[in-house]
């Protein structure tokens, strides 16, 4: 117990909150269970007025009354929980609240505390409430610290029926890859073949291994020589048919001898 209120003691004091205007109301005692109604508290005769300011020590939230000028405390209000029962809203306005007061010698009281602006009202909850969210995310890391074990597990599966779509517009596809493979060149003893020039004339391929031709004494093979000669289209028209007279067939002819040169007709 020593250890833990020493340590305790070493923890600073963090400010939340401050509001320069707040007036306290007696609260007269709760004949039911049904909420508290700030137009039973006599609002326009504050029991005090002064400064509010709403601080945090570990856990454990102080509202704090104290005078405006020399900064005197009035009265405070420990919340160890919000929402609880050391701090209610009332029923009829979002400006008032009912806080339970400690004077440390353990005596208790209600009162009701009131804002004149809205805005700082809602400060005031909003305050309490990010101290108490924080308090739970800590219970909650330590927790799972000292059961590692019981933490929440990532599933990652896919459950039944679940589909992923996945948009490959824009990728490109490898080379090589499967269901595209690189396409292999046409070869030759080797050696890949490339188109001709567009207009130009197909040359073999040279191999490098092996010495380049030497040209041989005489006439040179040129293109002309290697070309079959074509008889002129001219002279095979005016050439006469030698074996026309012999290709005529008998009795055609008129009965008649006709004479040709050297040759008679019977």
């Amino acid at each position: 117990m020593a250890a833990m209120a020493a340590a305790e003691e070493e923890q600073y004091e963090a400010v939340l909150c401050v509001k320069p205007a707040v007036h306290v109301y007696r609260v007269p005692p709760r004949a039911s269970n049904r909420g508290y109604r700030a137009a039973e508290w006599q609002l326009d005769q504050p029991a005090w007025s002064g400064r509010l300011r709403v601080t945090a020590k570990g856990k454990v939230a102080f509202i704090k009354l104290e005078d405006k000028n020399s900064g005197e405390l009035f009265a405070q209000a420990p919340v160890e929980e919000f929402p609880g029962i050391a701090v209610e809203g009332v029923t009829d306005s979002s400006r008032y609240f009912v806080i339970r007061i400690e004077d440390g010698n353990g005596r208790r009281a209600f009162i009701g505390v009131g804002f004149g602006d809205r805005g700082d009202a809602f400060d005031f909850n909003v305050a309490l409430q990010d101290h108490f969210k924080w308090v739970r995310q800590q219970s909650e890391l330590a927790r799972q610290a000292e059961n590692p074990e019981q933490g929440p597990k990532l599933d990652l599966g896919f459950k039944e029926g679940q589909t992923i779509k996945l948009n490959i517009a824009n990728m490109k596809k490898k080379e090589g890859a499967p269901g595209n493979p690189r396409p292999r060149p046409s070869s030759l003893g080797g050696l890949s073949l490339l188109p001709p020039p567009p207009g130009g004339k197909f040359s073999a391929p040279v191999c490098p291994s092996l010495p380049a031709p030497t040209q041989l004494p005489g006439t040179p093979i040129t293109d002309s020589l290697l070309s079959w000669p074509q008889p002129p289209a001219a002279a095979s028209a005016a050439a006469p048919d030698v074996w026309g007279d012999f290709a005529k067939a008998p009795g055609s002819a008129s009965n008649q001898p006709q004479t040709s040169s050297g040759w008679v007709q019977f």
